[in-house]
């Protein structure tokens, strides 16, 4: 079938020519389905309530490299590569609204990302993501046993870097929604479950390519779990799974038939080197993908201060 490219229409002659078409035409979206500074993508232990009154400052750095392109569940023939080095800032301070607490936050991602091998066509890019408010409410919070769920709504503002002539963006210059619940619950004294699930919902993108085409996505949903082991109250280790469905695309009313089923794992750990500080390091790996780049190494650093 014909694919639409940033470059209008065109009929691939070739398996090469069709998946290097599937790589630009819908790169906006597979970007976010590889991985990529997904802010709904949680770290165990995020929905764990802190005391109101409370300040965190993040900071985060995500390098990931893709060595594969898919369509379909197929794999294309050609030397894919897409590399993304992420950072994203974040603020959190933990309050309390008619007795439950609430914690208010922004996310900014930055970072670039950089086509190579047989989609160095793609190009790179650089320059600051869309910015990300938040707030989650905790319906439970029960530090006694390590018991928490809270429930966040997540709006992303198109206010990052967008080019229509480019096939690679910081930005997405579209809104977008997101609800989230997380569970989080201590099975034993040193085993720890956190779970989440959430729904995604895209606004339109009405200058997609040089010729100003509409992409539309149809909700995504994912769903997540985490087992930490701590190894003290100071160091732990964690494992998890994530699975995403849904976000299929369509440029013009004309479907991509990109639909998203994606798996990844992580495996990592966390340490408080002081009380107000904790060290973060994240190891990840695509498990399956039907579409879009897979990600080969995905390594997440972050630093957390509380205050």
């Amino acid at each position: 079938m014909p694919f639409m490219s940033s470059f209008g229409k065109i009929t691939p002659a070739s398996s090469k020519q069709r998946f290097l078409c599937l790589a630009t035409a819908t790169i906006a979206s597979l970007l976010l389905s590889s991985g990529n500074a997904n802010a709904v993508d949680i770290d165990a232990g995020d929905y764990t309530a802190l005391p109101p009154g409370t300040n965190l400052a993040m900071g985060y750095y995500q390098f990931a490299t893709r060595d594969s392109l898919y369509s379909d569940g197929d794999k294309a023939p050609i030397n894919a590569r897409l590399d993304s080095h992420i950072g994203i800032l974040r603020g959190v301070h933990f309050t309390e609204i008619g007795g439950y607490t609430v914690d208010p936050q922004f996310l900014l991602p930055v970072g670039k990302l950089e086509g190579k091998d047989d989609t160095s066509g793609l190009g790179d890019a650089s320059g600051v993501g869309d910015l990300i408010l938040a707030a989650t409410v905790w319906l439970v919070n029960k530090p006694e046993s390590n018991t928490y769920f809270g429930i966040t709504p997540f709006l992303y503002l198109p206010t990052g870097s967008y080019d229509r002539t480019d096939a690679l963006n910081l930005g997405e210059n579209r809104w977008k929604y997101a609800l989230q619940a997380g569970y989080v619950n201590g099975i034993t004294p040193k085993i720890s479950l956190d779970l989440a699930a959430d729904v995604t919902v895209y606004g339109d993108n009405d200058k997609f390519g040089s010729t100003n085409a509409t992409l539309e996505q149809d909700p995504s949903y994912q769903f997540q779990g985490f087992l930490r082991y701590h190894l003290s109250s100071q160091l732990d280790f964690r494992a998890g799974v994530s699975h995403t469905l849904g976000g299929e695309t369509s440029v013009n009313g004309t479907d991509q038939d990109n639909r998203i089923s994606h798996t990844k794992i992580t495996v990592g750990t966390a340490w408080s080197a002081t009380p107000g500080l904790q060290l973060m390091a994240n190891y990840g790996t695509d498990l399956s993908v039907d579409n879009g780049f897979k990600e080969q190494h995905r390594i997440n650093l972050r630093v957390l201060k509380a205050f």
